[in-house]
This record gives structure tokens, C-alpha cells and sequence, in this order.
């Protein structure tokens, strides 16, 4: 399915030096920020209190929200678990304030707004806790980048692996980046977008360089450039279907999801956008720099003549 047809190829390889070139100034800016502001980690990271409460009716979240910020609590993240009048209450950790009494006086502000609502359980998060999912989560983007590498190593040849490998890792720094510079709230449910964008962003390059493979075999006398050139300009319907459709759905989250998606749907939005400069213009043109060629992915066979003819 396409929705346009490209007749001439775009020279996308021209200007990979270009490209390259914001790609490594973009990437050293997010570094910049995750080392001079850092990650602003949420309560999953850092430790805090977690309270389950329950109303006779749909609760007022913003409302919720403001009682909180009058004691202080501007820093808590409040939205609807399971029901509309169940909600789920994350503070950060209060110096010289027990859970306990924290719990409390939440609890008695919230009741002058509506005396029916009741506490379902209040739990402590501990900053081992956190430690360890700091930890884990770092190991998941390893696990995940290894095996991203070794799988286009398999099914490609390695060159096509260390590309994909830059490009995906070029995304996941940019979110951290974005989040870092304007210190959005970083919580499991945004490690999980940043993991699902690594998966998204391969599954464009492997369409990429599926096009370039196929290139080579049918296209013998073109360049490298000409091949990579002519698999970015067949790619491109189906790479503005693909992400477009993907990008509504992300959107409809991040504008009408509430408070509970709206970090996880910024971090995928920022990924998705991301993912596809990366995989077109970052991952191709490393690929062309490592000098992939015709033998690395067709090898001439042992009873060939030096020209190839059998």
C-alpha cells in the first residue's frame, strides 16, 4: 500500500555528512543535560508513600490535586487506578514526616472535601527499592541493545548491527535528554516507553536494510550510495502509514490519557519522531561509512571465476 510514488530517488546520502553532524551535537547536548541536571526520577526510583483511596463517586482528581498542593505536596502524582472512583496518591519523601502521619493528614484534608472517601491501603517505598530498579532498568537497556545488536548481526552482517545499535541508543538519549532539560518526572511507566522505542525504532531499520539487501542483488550496477539511496526513497510511503497511524494512537494518550499516560506517551512521542531521523538518517548512512558492499552480503561462492561468472 502506498499513498504517493517517488520516480527519482532522493539523494538522502548527499547530506548524510550533514546529518551526521546534528546527530552528534544533538546527542552531546543530552548527554550535557543528563550530567549537569540529571534524571528527575519519580517514586518508583527515589522511595516515597503510596496511598490507595476510594470514593462513593467518580473522584475529582484536579481537585484532589489542589487540596494536596495546599499542604505543600506540589511534587505527587494523583490519577484513577482500576475505577473513576478509585485513586492512586505517590508522594516523594517528606524529611522529618513518618508515613504515618503523612497518610493522616492527607486523609483529614481529603474528608473535608468529601467525608465518604476511605483509605485502602498506604504502603512505604524504600530508596533501596528504588536503587534496585534503577539497576534493573539499566540492565534492561543493555540486555535489549545486545540483543538488537546480535540479531541484525544474524539476520544482516555485523556493520548493519553496530548502525542500528548507534541509531537506537541515539533515541533513547535524546528522551533522556528531553526529560533531563525540562525535568518531566522519570517512572517506570516511562523506562517502559523508552524500552518499547528501541523495539520500534529497530523494526524501521530492519525494513531499511531488508530494502538495501534486496538492492544489492538486483540492482548490480548501482553504488553503494545509489542502493541506499533508492531503499530510504522506496521505504518512504510506508514509513509515513507506519508512524503516522502509530502517532495518532500516541497522541490521543498524551492529550486525552490524564495525568497516569502522559509521560509515557510524551517519552513514545519524543522516540517515535526520533526513530525515524534515526533509522533513515543516522543508521543508513553509518552503514555506508562502515562500507558495507555486495560481498558482505552475498558472498562469492568457491567455484566462481574472480569476475563472478560461474
Amino acid at each position: 500500500m502506498e499513498f504517493f510514488k517517488i520516480r527519482n530517488d532522493i539523494p538522502f546520502m548527499h547530506y548524510a555528512l550533514a546529518f551526521n553532524v546534528i546527530s552528534i551535537v544533538t546527542f552531546i547536548l543530552a548527554v550535557g543535560m543528563l550530567v549537569a541536571k540529571g534524571l528527575n526520577f519519580g517514586v518508583d526510583f527515589t522511595g516515597g508513600t503510596v496511598m490507595e483511596l476510594s470514593y462513593s463517586q467518580s473522584a475529582d482528581v484536579p481537585k484532589i490535586r489542589d487540596s494536596l498542593a495546599k499542604l505543600g505536596l506540589e511534587e505527587v502524582a494523583v490519577q484513577n487506578f482500576g475505577t473513576s472512583q478509585d485513586v492512586l496518591i505517590r508522594l516523594p519523601l517528606k524529611a522529618k514526616t513518618t508515613t504515618a502521619r503523612l497518610s493522616e493528614t492527607i486523609m483529614d484534608t481529603l474528608r473535608q472535601a468529601d467525608p465518604t472517601v476511605e483509605l485502602r491501603r498506604v504502603e512505604f517505598v524504600g530508596p533501596q527499592v528504588g536503587s534496585e530498579l534503577v539497576e534493573n532498568g539499566a540492565l534492561a537497556l543493555l540486555f535489549v541493545s545486545i540483543g538488537i545488536v546480535f540479531y541484525l548481526w544474524f539476520r544482516f552482517e555485523w556493520k548493519f548491527g553496530v548502525a542500528a545499535i548507534v541509531a537506537n541508543l541515539h533515541d533513547v538519549v535524546i528522551i533522556l535528554g528531553c526529560f533531563a532539560l525540562f525535568q518531566w518526572e522519570f517512572s517506570l511507566p516511562v523506562l517502559a516507553a523508552v524500552l518499547a522505542i528501541l523495539g520500534y525504532s529497530v523494526n524501521e531499520s530492519v525494513v531499511v536494510f531488508d530494502r538495501i539487501r534486496e538492492n544489492f542483488r538486483k540492482l548490480r550496477k548501482s553504488t553503494t550510495v545509489q542502493i541506499i539511496d533508492n531503499a530510504i526513497t522506496r521505504t518512504i510511503s510506508r514509513t509515513i502509514i507506519t508512524h503516522g497511524s502509530t502517532q495518532m494512537a500516541v497522541l490521543a494518550m498524551l492529550f486525552f490519557g490524564g495525568e497516569a499516560l502522559h509521560y509515557f506517551a510524551l517519552a513514545l512521542t519524543i522516540g517515535i519522531l526520533f526513530g525515524i531521523y534515526s533509522s533513515v538518517l543516522v543508521a543508513s548512512p553509518i552503514v555506508m561509512w562502515l562500507g558495507v558492499s555486495r560481498e558482505d552480503l552475498m558472498p562469492v561462492k568457491k567455484d566462481t571465476l574472480e569476475d563472478g561468472r560461474p
